[in-house]
């Protein structure tokens, strides 16, 4: 395939190739603290319009821009403070939906609050259509039962105004239904429901149901195939270790899926929906295979990454025009991984979006026809990659032989032996993962001079259901291991001084960051904890994990139910063993992990007489969201390190 390009394109190619960065000045914190102004792009169905989510440090808005002219909104729905648009749906060329979320930190990912909202396109006609407000909606006087939680489910291919939606009524939560909904005139009809509460489904192009799947609230992952009109749950063997349905295939007679056969990492299938002559697409090895690249109309996959190390595209059929298309683009963006968002219904136009481990990223538009390529904007274009450093995925051996996935950051322009460290674990734990895409956390200790350590310990995604399971009622000791494991290797790698080493994390990695000192007296110098958990009995009392039915499951599975068990692993029941300063950090409207977790960390630490700083912001929830105290708290950050461990290299 030959493809035309225009100089822009080929300036933003320039533009966007990393550089071996000579040793870097120190940027502004508040280029790390800073949020992107526009996010999650989506392309209208004729290729006329773009939404975007837009931020501007204080409120959330749907904005609408015609792609014509992208200088100024066509639209915008502003929504109340905290609150943002989640998931954008085009269900016509002129109506979108929307799923609203709510910002609980910066720590967190924005959570739904299961309201689904309608707009036209010029931000007339707006409607709510779900959720637990319901005398905002066009049928309220209908709808007074209305009260739960629903998402978007599916779209039919073509759009027709429809869409799919879930439901969990909040008084029947032991049932999940599935409706085909107007998104204009506001009707919908039942397709599908089940005595099982928080399932999703998988629906034909056919409209009818095939799957219903997700935790139920005992934390259990099932499977249900619709058969002669019920539900028929499917057995361990049928779903192996991991079985999750994703699309129909075009001719609707099969069925993409994730699949694994035991415990190891998943791989893309294509199978019948009895499991018959299942077909293995694509594998990614070592860990599951992660994003998928999708055709236009009538959708197939054409090519996936896998879930760890630097991504490396395996095309299942390299010779589709999709494939040829997506082969010729990674070559014009050297370094960068090119993802296809989602194209117009007539597959002439294709928005697509490029990034790294250097660059935050930046979105596209590419005419199918003319190969003409249209750079809309960067989703941080204040970061310039070049000043940016390495992230490196590396494997090591755990002390029980166990192979493991690490990320180091490389401060720019420096000799990669004996730096000063920070070992930064992800929070989580479970299913969570640091991966090789750029980080403003380690990038801004990067830039400081510290080599960054990122561990995917047991427990973390993206290694298969066995891997994850290996971290369930292990939080204090064989998690807290493979960090320590970790340090000990790059120690032994000669990239870290094993002399100016600290431990600094947020949410679960808070709580790491006190109880891996704890485990490995003489290890490091000095530990951060950022919206931490310390107190493991008091996630049964305080805290919104334990405020649900799933919730309390998901508790009694991977932390266990024996206080004795639970105050062996709480650093804020150990604090006598901390031997390094501490430097802890809290919101105080933590819903997750509430500020009197931080409280009695600090209780603990005072009675044991040990040393420690502390700050904590009013107003923030888990994880600063404010860019003034996310500055405070980069400064805060960089002052304690260079006191304990000393500057960076």
């Amino acid at each position: 395939m030959t493809i035309r390009w225009t100089q822009a394109a080929l300036s933003a190619a320039l533009l966007l190739r990393p550089a071996i960065a000579g040793a870097a000045d120190l940027l502004p914190v508040g280029d790390f603290a800073r949020h992107p102004q526009l996010s999650m792009p989506r392309l209208s169905p004729d290729g006329q319009y773009l939404a975007v989510r837009w931020d501007d440090g204080d409120s959330h808005a749907l904005v609408v821009y015609r792609i014509s002219d992208m200088s100024k909104p066509a639209s915008m729905l502003r929504m109340p403070k905290y609150e943002l648009p989640l998931g954008i749906n085009w269900v016509s060329p002129n109506r979108l939906v929307v799923e609203k979320g709510k910002e609980f930190g910066s720590l967190d990912r924005p959570a739904y609050t299961g309201e689904i909202i309608a707009s036209d396109v010029d931000g007339k006609h707006q409607d709510y259509l779900y959720g637990y407000q319901v005398r905002f909606s066009s049928r309220s006087d209908t709808r007074g039962t209305d009260h739960g939680w629903g998402f978007v489910d599916g779209l039919p291919d073509r759009a027709n105004g429809h869409f799919y939606m879930a439901a969990t009524s909040w008084s029947s939560q032991d049932s999940s239904s599935l409706y085909d909904v107007d998104a204009r005139a506001n009707t919908r009809h039942l397709v599908a429901d089940i005595g099982v509460g928080n399932m999703s489904f998988l629906v034909g192009d056919d409209g009818r149901a095939r799957y219903a799947y997700g935790r139920n609230d005992a934390y259990d992952y099932v499977v249900y195939h619709r058969e002669n009109d019920h539900w028929q749950r499917l057995s361990v063997a049928q779903t192996g270790g991991t079985f999750a349905p994703i699309e129909v295939t075009p001719d609707q007679q099969h069925v993409y899926a994730y699949y694994d056969a035991g415990t190891g990492p998943a791989s893309l299938v294509e199978q019948d929906e009895s499991g018959a002559n299942r077909k293995v697409l694509a594998a990614a090895g070592f860990g599951d295979v992660g994003s998928i690249e999708w055709t236009p109309l009538p959708r197939q996959p054409f090519a996936t990454i896998g879930e760890t190390g630097v991504p490396q595209v395996s095309y299942i059929d390299p010779n589709l025009p999709a494939a040829k298309l997506h082969r010729a683009l990674s070559l014009k963006f050297p370094g960068q991984y090119v993802h296809f968002i989602n194209y117009s219904e007539d597959g002439g136009q294709l928005l697509f979006s490029v990034s790294s481990d250097r660059s935050p990223g930046a979105y596209l538009l590419i005419d199918t026809h003319t190969y003409k390529v249209r750079k809309l904007f960067d989703a941080a274009p204040w970061i310039d990659p070049t000043k940016m450093a390495e992230r490196r995925p590396v494997r090591f051996k755990a002390s029980d032989g166990t192979e493991l996935e690490a990320i180091l950051t490389l401060p720019p322009g420096r000799a990669e032996t004996d730096l000063p460290m920070v070992l930064l674990p992800h929070g989580g734990p479970i299913g969570v993962s640091d991966d090789w895409f750029y980080d403003d956390d380690a990038q801004f200790l990067a830039n400081r001079g510290y080599l960054v350590l990122q561990v995917n310990y047991r427990g973390s995604g993206g290694r298969g259901e066995g891997f994850k399971e290996a971290g369930y009622l292990k939080w204090g000791t064989r998690i807290q291991q493979d960090l320590i494991d970790g340090v000990t290797w790059t120690i032994g790698q000669h990239y870290a001084d094993p002399k100016r080493i600290c431990v600094y994390g947020g949410s679960f990695g808070g709580y790491s960051a006190m109880m891996t000192v704890i485990r490995a007296p003489g290890m490091f110098r000095c530990a951060v904890g950022y919206a931490g958990v310390y107190d493991l009995r008091m996630m049964y009392s305080k805290g919104d994990v334990r405020e649900s039915k799933s919730g309390r499951s998901y508790l009694r599975t991977v932390i266990g139910r024996d206080d004795a068990e639970l105050d062996a692993n709480s650093p804020d029941k150990l604090a006598d063993k901390i031997d390094v300063p501490v430097l802890l950090i809290h919101g105080e409207d933590d819903q997750r992990a509430p500020f009197a977790q931080a409280k009695a960390m600090r209780a603990a630490l005072e009675a044991a007489h040990k040393p420690y700083e502390w700050m904590s912001k009013p107003g923030e929830g888990h994880g600063f969201y404010d860019e003034k105290n996310r500055v405070d708290f980069y400064n805060a950050l960089q002052a304690f390190l260079e006191k304990h461990i000393g500057k960076g290299a």
